[in-house]
């Protein structure tokens, strides 16, 4: 066997599992059984099938209890309309099966229902002594209401009262002389099968629609589970989607079909780097640096979403967020800072998240900033700019355990926050630049200070 020829084997195509299908139903009792549905049937054509045949099956029986009860109460009449009509709807069912042509078929079917009735009360007689056989007839509309559509339906509605005003016409100015001799139907044998014609087309129609209600309400059940079930994976989706991208940047995305580049006037970015990371992994296994990294960023996911900043990427052993993207947020220099001092302490006091006794290096920038999502396949949303290389170099260069900020950040957190002395770095690419170490907020550094003077006064001599 081939490649091709085995792949194709493997991984059939759509066409050769249909095809398949269709050959492993190849017997009438099959094609009976699944109402000669396709595999490639939409839900609306699987209910009309099975309608039609269902209807097909109601009228046979209906039709063959009528001419039983006929021969044996009523007056003798040839049985031949009746056979003949019969014998077209179950002969019509299997050409419907062995060649699949529903279109064909139901307008066949459909012609039988209306035009046999009438033709098998003409040759009994009139309404009178038929009982009323023609309203047999009004399966006809009714069932193309159901399997065709309600426009088209009307024509056959059409047609029915047409061959009902005409039989009516005959019986009236004709039927005397249609009848050599008369045919003597007692009223009693009148009655009954009118009755019967009547109880029979009403369970009909009534079986037809009951039938018809309880499959569409299958269909929408189904339909419904379906929506149900894509609503969980759309929700599924725009989780993940959340979870790499910003909230209104994602919107965005889902909505406009352009790239997607905002320049922002002014963002505090931050970088949290590992420090000794390298080394540190050395001794480890690929899944424990793994389990370390997986902690300790996953720690500072939970803080970042907690003091309302923007998780930007990961790279290596470096950790990237931003604040003022997100437009409704003010003071976010602010969250970015408490955010830097809630990272330091997690590190220096949880030993269950930071098992190696990790250091981490943190710097703060705050200015201009673009931001865009790049690419179209695993797409990224990333932060370019000075302030970025900025708050990048400051990182790198400064002193492990340490959180160091820019002159604009500075500016910004000095009255709520407490720093060292500004110090000179030299950064690539910027020259000497100034930077301040931040230590902590005022209020925590003002309540220490209470608590030291008061151990201080109540001290013993």
């Amino acid at each position: 066997m081939t490649i091709p020829k085995l792949a194709a084997t493997l991984n059939p195509t759509e066409n050769q599992v249909k095809h398949r299908f269709r050959v492993s139903q190849p017997n009438l009792f099959s094609s009976l059984r699944t109402a000669g549905i396709s595999p490639d049937d939409d839900a609306e054509t699987r209910l009309k099938k099975s309608l039609l045949i269902f209807a097909t099956g109601l009228v046979c029986l209906g039709s063959m209890l009528w001419l039983f009860l006929y021969g044996q109460i009523g007056p003798q009449f040839s049985a031949t309309p009746p056979f003949a009509f019969q014998l077209l709807l179950v002969g019509n069912l299997v050409w419907y099966f062995h060649t699949g042509n529903f279109n064909l078929f139901r307008y066949s079917q459909l012609a039988l229902f209306l035009f046999a009735p009438f033709a098998v009360q003409w040759s009994i007689g009139n309404f009178i002594t038929a009982s009323g056989a023609s309203l047999w007839g009004l399966l006809a509309p009714i069932g193309a209401v159901l399997i065709l559509n309600v426009r088209e339906s009307a024509a056959w509605f059409f047609a029915y009262i047409f061959l009902t005003g005409l039989s009516g016409f005959f019986d009236y100015f004709l039927a005397d002389s249609f009848q050599s001799p008369p045919v003597k139907v007692s009223i009693r044998t009148s009655v009954f099968f009118f009755a019967l014609n009547f109880a029979a087309i009403s369970t009909i129609v009534y079986l037809l629609l009951r039938y018809a209600v309880q499959e569409k309400a299958k269909t929408q059940s189904s339909l419904e589970e379906t929506h149900r079930l894509l609503q969980i994976e759309q929700d599924r989706s725009e989780k993940l989607l959340l979870n790499i991208l910003p909230g209104p940047i994602a919107e965005r995305l889902k909505l406009e079909n352009q790239t997607i580049a905002d320049g922002f006037s002014d963002i505090s970015v931050m970088f949290v780097d590992i420090v000794n990371f390298t080394k540190i992994a050395e001794g480890l296994s690929p899944q424990q640096v793994f389990e370390m990294l997986n902690r300790i960023f996953s720690s500072f996911d939970e803080l970042a979403d907690q003091f309302g900043v923007e998780k930007i990427k990961t790279i290596g052993d470096a950790y990237m967020v931003a604040g003022g993207l997100n437009l409704e947020q003010s003071n976010y220099t602010k969250a970015i800072a408490e955010l830097a001092l809630a990272m330091q302490h997690l590190l220096q006091n949880d030993h269950k998240i930071n098992d190696q006794n990790l250091d981490v290096r943190i710097g703060i920038g705050t200015g201009p900033i673009v931001a865009g999502v790049v690419g179209k396949k695993k797409f990224i949303y990333d932060l370019w700019g000075d302030t970025v290389n900025l708050a990048s170099r400051i990182t790198s260069e400064g002193m492990p355990g340490m959180i160091h900020v820019d002159a604009n950040s500075h500016r910004r957190l000095c009255a709520e926050f407490s720093f060292d002395q500004a110090q000179t770095l030299h950064l690539k690419g910027k020259g000497d630049t100034l930077v301040y170490r931040l230590r902590e907020k005022r209020n925590v550094e003002k309540q220490r200070q209470a608590v030291s003077d008061n151990s201080k006064t109540t001290r013993p001599s």
